[in-house]
């Protein structure tokens, strides 16, 4: 018989529009775990899983803060409200919380003020309107405060959705309402504030009755998606003519000859753990949430190329590639080759470049993995007693993906002195070099063997190089000196660290 052992959620925290997939482990009728769906079209056994999703609707009522949406909402802005910007936008759980975010604020309410002078009456379409009849000052953290603003900002119990039916109601004012059936259920505005409810059983497919009691997991309140704080650009020392980062997009890409690249380290979910990152709410390392908003943010710079780094092999088929490929973008992917477990199931990251297929179009790839190019080194120039430690200083597993791109006709413009017949070539490296501080050597050998062999491509043609990626290092430090200027300074203090002489001489660090 089909029974279930656990259900757990990587995060108990549900945000709206994030998926929630969670872990249900069953025993099978032969005694195996497995952590596979069981649905009723392919029952094993004549069992199948059953899930329902419910949502807990109480009459108790709960504004959330817009900063800590774990938290409460004691206060309301009421220049949001003035601006009709969307309601949880206005809610903070302190006044510090608020006086913290008051120069966003600010911002937020200009661009609304811009965007109604602009549109008119097309931004009650977009936010909605607000009936400024209830309060705007929540007060300290009495619940009837709380519940009066929830109501007059949009937060109580609202519509149940077309087809869902009320469960049961308890005698504490609670009724459940199913709102899903199937594993995966993805919170909506309807449910912010409510807690969900989870219920997994076994089924006979045979009489459609339960085996056993069901295995349930309830959720905390819902919460709004936070909108990720605006990021603050560092601007930097550009060539002339280059446009910054905040001209128009549009214009910028439409000068004849020019074109934009991204380079982003997305940060694998294998790494974004609680041990890691412990300043960090679960809910927000979740990749159901991350991934939404780097999608958006990396659509929102309009780049030609994308080069993306720490990008898990199941999310670059899942995810990115589908994802970006309804924008225009092809993509090319190199993972490293070093599974990691985590937990559940193992994973691996790499690099990925994408190019947009009206500008560019693939000539020829070259995967770097630095793990090889350490075999061959140490078999060259390390004495055989010393392979075994070099070895382990120098496989990290880092890799980089070289790709080739012709430019389309778009790229040139009518202008462009590109002679008739001659295709202008582009070649793009995208790279993650080893991060532990300590292994200063490592990191410029490495940066030093990806030059080497860029050099190489670049003999073979004329072809414009860039190289983009994640190096771990800062400048002044000897990797970012050699890529820069084209050398190492032999008295650079990082070459101390070169235990297994692997960097000398010194003038052998250079490149064209």
């Amino acid at each position: 018989m089909l029974s279930v052992l656990r259900v757990h959620l990587p995060s108990d925290i549900p945000i709206v529009g994030c998926e929630l997939c969670p872990y249900v482990l069953l025993r099978c009728p032969d005694n195996t775990i497995t952590t596979d769906d069981v649905p009723e079209s392919s029952p094993i056994d004549g069992y199948f899983l059953r899930c329902r999703w419910y949502r807990i609707q109480s009459d108790k009522r709960l504004a959330i803060c817009s900063v800590h949406p774990s938290e409460p909402a004691t206060l309301q802005c009421l220049g949001c409200l003035k601006a009709k910007l969307p309601v949880s936008k206005s809610y903070h759980c302190s006044t510090k919380c608020f006086a913290d975010a008051w120069r966003h604020h600010r911002s937020m309410h200009a661009r609304a003020s811009n965007a109604i002078r602009e549109n008119g009456t097309e931004e009650d379409e977009l936010f909605g309107r607000f009936s400024s009849t209830g309060p705007t000052i929540l007060g300290s953290s009495g619940s009837s405060a709380v519940a009066g603003a929830a109501t007059a900002g949009g937060f109580g119990n609202g519509s149940i959705y077309a087809g869902s039916t009320r469960l049961s109601e308890q005698g504490n004012g609670e009724t459940w309402y199913e709102v899903g059936r199937g594993k995966i259920y993805t919170p909506t505005t309807e449910d912010v504030g409510h807690a969900l409810k989870l219920e997994c059983v076994a089924v006979s497919a045979t009489t459609g009755m339960a085996i056993g009691p069901p295995s349930t997991l309830l959720t905390s309140r819902v919460i709004p998606a936070p909108s990720p704080t605006p990021r603050r650009m560092i601007p930097v020392n550009s060539l002339d003519g280059l446009a910054s980062l905040d001209a128009d997009v549009d214009a910028r890409v439409a000068v004849s000859g020019t074109f934009t690249l991204l380079s982003y380290n997305v940060l694998a979910d294998l790494y974004a753990t609680s041990d890691m990152y412990s300043y960090c709410p679960p809910w927000a390392l979740s990749w159901t949430y991350r991934r939404q908003n780097l999608l958006r943010e990396i659509l929102a710079y309009k780049a030609d190329i994308l080069c993306l780094q720490e990008v898990q092999s199941d999310h670059f088929e899942e995810f990115f590639a589908p994802e970006l490929d309804k924008h225009g973008y092809a993509a090319v992917y190199k993972k490293k080759t070093v599974e990691l477990y985590t937990g559940n199931a193992y994973a691996i990251d790499g690099c990925a470049t994408f190019f947009r297929r009206d500008r560019f179009s693939l000539v020829k790839k070259y995967e770097v993995e630095f793990n090889k190019a350490a075999q061959s080194l140490s078999e060259a120039l390390v004495p055989s007693s010393q392979r075994k430690a070099a070895l382990s200083r120098l496989l990290k597993d880092n890799v980089a993906l070289i790709v080739v791109l012709e430019a389309l006709d778009s790229i040139h413009g009518p202008d462009a002195s590109v002679s008739a017949g001659k295709c202008q070539l582009l070649c793009v490296a995208n790279t993650h070099i080893h991060a532990n501080p300590e292994l200063k050597d490592v990191k410029l050998w490495q940066v030093h063997t990806l030059l080497k062999g860029l050099e190489k491509i670049a003999a073979s043609a004329d072809i414009p190089m860039l190289v983009a990626g994640d190096f771990n290092s800062i400048p002044g430090s000897a990797p970012h000196g050699l890529i820069a200027t084209g050398r190492v300074d032999p008295a650079h203090p990082d070459l101390a660290a070169d235990v297994l002489g692997i960097l000398r001489p010194a003038s052998k660090l250079c490149h064209q």
